[in-house]
């Protein structure tokens, strides 16, 4: 199982998703990555940003986007309760 948060450096809705994960992840003792599409854009990997760049933050689970511009917390604890090795 595999979270991610989509930011970029500036945007005041990610500082606010990075918060709300990082409690929501507390709670249930999960990990997240947060990865700036820009800061990889420049190391040469654009595609993140190209993809979602225009609906910051995004939330990845597994891969998949889960959701944009806020953090829908009673789908994502849904969400991280129904995977294999989730902590809730």
């Amino acid at each position: 199982m595999s979270l991610t948060l989509l930011t970029r450096a500036g945007c005041s809705l990610c500082r606010v998703a990075h918060t709300e994960l990082t409690r929501i992840c507390a709670d249930l003792g999960v990990d997240f990555d947060e990865v700036d599409v820009d800061r990889k854009a420049a190391h040469g990997d654009p595609a993140l940003r190209a993809e979602f760049g225009d609906r910051l933050p995004v939330v990845l689970l597994d891969g998949e986007e889960h959701s944009y511009w806020e953090v829908d917390e009673p789908r994502l604890r849904a969400d991280l309760a129904a995977r294999p090795g989730a902590g809730g």
